[in-house]
């Protein structure tokens, strides 16, 4: 299993595509420049089977329903986010993007808990990693040896708690109890920036010493 980064937006938000041999695919994160998107799936001939979102801030879902409807796949999302999807004020496009409201569908599927999760030909964990959003969770693929964090834990970086929903003891203890107990060797896809590595946080992030 392997997976493609697009940085989309003006946020530079980073999608993933978690894609097989068989070139089936999951979308994570679809947050901007819908054509960009669609015309790189059509091009690497891949075959979307679902969309899983990290968080419901409006940089991580602009390109959704564009997603959705183009490929006919279904949407999943933690509970605590579902009405962000449609909620221009909690998803922050209302205070963020100067008049561009962002307002996408309803999921097709909602993610109540924790837990090993399948969904077409990929299964994986689903950790429930929040701090920077009420909702947020990752998705560990344990024998691919990855996890999608969103913008839980970046390279030498965390996510921002200054945001509606936000709490920064929470995030810490997500970050420590969940992303850091996976295997030192784990690669975290984080939602901005550059991938990175269990181990490499643990050692040198700055905002991870103390807790």
């Amino acid at each position: 299993m392997k997976w493609f980064q697009l940085s989309l937006g003006p946020l530079q938000t980073n999608c993933y595509i978690v894609y097989n041999q068989k070139k089936n695919c999951l979308i994570f994160d679809p947050g901007e420049e819908p054509e960009k998107l669609i015309k790189f799936i059509k091009e690497k001939d891949l075959k979307p089977q679902a969309i899983m979102i990290t968080h419901a801030h409006f940089d991580h879902i602009g390109a959704l329903d564009d997603i959705r409807d183009e490929f006919e796949i279904p949407a999943y999302i933690h509970e605590k986010e579902a009405k962000w999807l449609i909620d221009p004020a909690l998803n922050g496009s209302q205070l963020f993007m100067l008049g561009k409201m962002v307002r996408m569908k309803p999921a097709d599927h909602i993610l109540t808990s924790e837990g090993k999760m399948s969904v077409g030909d990929f299964s994986f964990n689903v950790y429930e990693t929040p701090g920077h959003s009420p909702g947020s969770v990752s998705f560990y693929f344990e024998d691919a040896g990855f996890v999608v964090s969103g913008d839980a834990l970046f390279y030498g970086s965390i996510g921002r708690t200054d945001l509606p929903g936000g709490n920064h003891e929470q995030l810490l203890k997500s970050i420590h109890n969940k992303l850091l107990t996976l295997p030192e060797e784990t690669i975290i896809l984080p939602g901005h920036g550059p991938e990175t590595a269990v181990g490499s946080e643990m050692d040198s992030n700055p905002y991870l010493h103390g807790f």
